[in-house]
């Protein structure tokens, strides 16, 4: 699959965009946690998704933009796309659980397969990932860093300044 990418200032770092001519497809952390999947091409460049994807990202990390309109098409497995889906569903200021996940995609047995696709969410932050913690409400593992997912969860309102635990509220059954 060939993408145009470009590299975008932000708060938490540079993000590497990647889009084809009709939707987001990609958004990398400057250190990313699993490596491009080997059918991706990337060709350093711009187009009208990239810079749509570009200004809804300043207007979310100036705070004026609490959800995001893009359009997009993450490929993963049938399981993934239906995780990032409901990630979707998470509130802005809000977090849920591995285990509120699974019960919203119907599967309250599959937290930790949740996780795993979770880990694999190629559009952080558009799809919040960020949003989703530790049934204790301890944050935990983020392709972006940990000091990342506080930062936008403080950003968002859902962890107040400094604190180690995100301020939960479940979703509705």
């Amino acid at each position: 699959m060939n993408l145009v990418s470009k590299h975008i200032p932000s708060p938490v770092g540079p993000l590497l965009l990647g889009a084809d001519d009709d939707h987001l497809r990609l958004i990398w952390f400057s250190t990313p946690r699993h490596p491009l999947p080997r059918n991706v091409v990337l060709e350093h460049g711009d187009n009208a998704v990239l810079r749509e994807t570009g200004a809804q990202l300043e207007a979310y990390f100036t705070g004026s933009l609490h959800a995001f309109d893009l359009p997009l098409q993450p490929v993963g497995t049938k399981f993934q796309r239906e995780v990032w889906s409901t990630l979707a569903q998470i509130p802005y200021g809000q977090t849920w659980s591995y285990s509120d996940v699974a019960r919203r995609i119907g599967k309250p047995q599959a937290v930790r397969a949740v996780g795993a696709a979770n880990g694999r969410n190629p559009i952080p932050i558009v799809l919040p990932c960020h949003r989703v913690i530790g049934a204790d409400g301890s944050l935990t593992g983020f392709g972006g860093g940990l000091p990342t997912k506080q930062f936008l969860l403080m950003l968002e309102g859902a962890l107040p300044s400094g604190d180690l635990f995100a301020q939960r509220d479940p979703p509705p059954s």
